[in-house]
């Protein structure tokens, strides 16, 4: 309930809250009065941060877009270590999680805020999902400099593959994510050419 006393990190607490509402209810259920409640501060406090609502939903993206960033890095310190499929999995399994699920959900769904997108990534087909396909695309162009795949490999193309593949899995079981043999499976079929082709 709203007290009147600052709130420490607002913007942090409004966006965690937007995230328990994802897991929770769903995008549907995700407005600028269910964040602040389930943040436990006034409306007005989400405005004094953000210009609007879709302003506020953008910034969510952004962060989840960091957090890709982030995956990024290290999944490219992975490659030469492992297994590809097993690398690709657990990054896959990282990648996908419920709040990701939902924000492109979201994203996909709300003309609003894709336009909001659209200003900062005109590019961008689906953010996330694009950053997504670039760190599996930057991974798999390192295995092929070590020679863990094939030299010739469509590496977008196998990137893009990737990530369709695994955002069907991850949206498709009425909210309960695939285990890993499922993903790795996936995995394992897509790059099966390129894995045995580097072999010849």
């Amino acid at each position: 309930m709203p007290t009147g006393i600052q709130i420490r990190d607002a913007r942090k607490q409004l966006l965690d809250a937007a995230e328990r509402i994802l897991l929770r209810d769903g995008p549907s259920s995700l407005t600028s009065r269910a964040v602040t409640t389930e943040a436990g501060c006034a409306k007005g406090v989400l405005h004094k941060h953000f210009a609007d609502f879709d302003a506020f939903l953008a910034e969510l993206v952004h962060d989840r877009i960091a957090r890709i960033e982030d995956q990024a890095t290290a999944l490219r310190k992975s490659a030469g270590t492992g297994s590809v499929a097993d690398n690709l999995t657990d990054a896959l399994m990282d990648l996908f999680d419920p709040v990701a699920v939902a924000i492109v959900s979201l994203i996909i769904f709300r003309d609003e805020l894709r336009a909001r997108l659209r200003q900062a990534r005109p590019a961008h087909s689906v953010p996330v999902l694009t950053e997504a396909s670039a760190m599996i695309a930057s991974y798999l162009t390192d295995e092929c400099e070590i020679g863990r795949i094939a030299a010739d490999a469509d590496i977008d193309s196998l990137a893009l593959s990737l990530i369709g593949a695994g955002h069907l899995l991850f949206t498709a079981r009425n909210g309960t994510p695939p285990d890993a043999g499922a993903v790795d499976k996936v995995v394992t079929t897509i790059i099966a050419d390129v894995v045995q082709r580097r072999l010849l």
